[in-house]
């Protein structure tokens, strides 16, 4: 790809000087990009995914696919599943609560942020494994995790309202 930038100045030049009227300077700079390869050599072009089970509010257990460094909470949007998530991501609600279901995978997450734990503070059914959904980011040692959803969420919206993603 190659990009040229022309700076064309015109101007007319005070009397007694050597530049001649209407003179137009041109520059052009060029240059080009490429991609940078990110390909480890491998062929694969598939996205590294762990397996993750939610558990919504009925019992229903719904099994995905999360690419690895994508939030549980935009996991749960991409596959219709019923995470609220009124911020969107933004640390500024609690409506993508959700309880990790093994203590095993609570710990292997990082720990919560000061922000992330006032916000759970506000989560409707607070648990000992509640974490925000926003703030778990899909890592291999996470495969298999089960997440559950709580039965409320604290926010402004009327009864039945059904969230959905923007």
């Amino acid at each position: 790809m190659c990009v040229c930038v022309v700076l064309i100045p015109q101007f007319k030049p005070q009397s007694g000087t050597k530049i001649f009227q209407d003179t137009i300077f041109q520059r052009h700079n060029t240059f080009s990009t490429t991609a940078a390869d990110n390909h480890s050599g491998e062929e694969n072009e598939e996205e590294e995914t762990i397996s993750v089970s939610f558990v919504d509010k009925d019992g229903e257990e719904h099994h995905i696919r999360v690419p690895i460094g994508m939030s549980m909470l935009e996991a749960a949007h991409e596959n219709d599943i019923e995470l609220e998530g009124a911020c969107e991501g933004s640390l500024a609600c609690s409506t993508c609560h959700v309880i990790v279901m093994d203590m095993e995978y609570y710990n292997k997450l990082e720990d919560p942020t000061d922000e992330e734990n006032d916000m759970l503070d506000l989560a409707f059914g607070l648990t000992e494994t509640s974490r925000l959904g926003c703030q778990v980011i899909a890592s291999p040692e996470l495969d298999g995790m089960r997440l559950a959803l709580p039965a409320a969420t604290r926010n402004f919206a009327v009864d039945g309202f059904i969230p959905k993603p923007h």
